[in-house]
């Protein structure tokens, strides 16, 4: 069964305008997950992951419903059929 990544609306001019996207081969990790994102959608990954290799502080990445921080960050295992949501953080006052 594919991995379904959920693209946010800020995040979709980087995918095509596209807000799932099924990756062909099922990652063992959130970290493979986005490196296969990035080799279609580069942008993408651009803007969830810095340039030091760490989840970006304002994104938030939910592998089936949990939060990859509360787990082993990219290291996350992505059992087959899950769904990875990419989230950016909201605040308001």
């Amino acid at each position: 069964m594919p991995v379904m990544i959920l693209i946010p609306g800020p995040l979709r001019p980087f995918s095509a305008g596209r807000d799932r996207l099924r990756l062909e081969r099922s990652p063992g990790t959130v970290g493979e997950a986005l490196a296969e994102l990035a080799a279609v959608y580069p942008g993408v990954r651009d803007r969830v992951v810095t340039e030091q290799g760490e989840v970006r502080p304002h994104i938030n990445v939910f592998v089936s419903g949990e939060n990859i921080r509360d787990d082993s960050g990219l290291s996350t295992d992505v059992p087959e059929g899950s769904e990875i949501a990419i989230l950016p953080a909201v605040s308001g006052g």
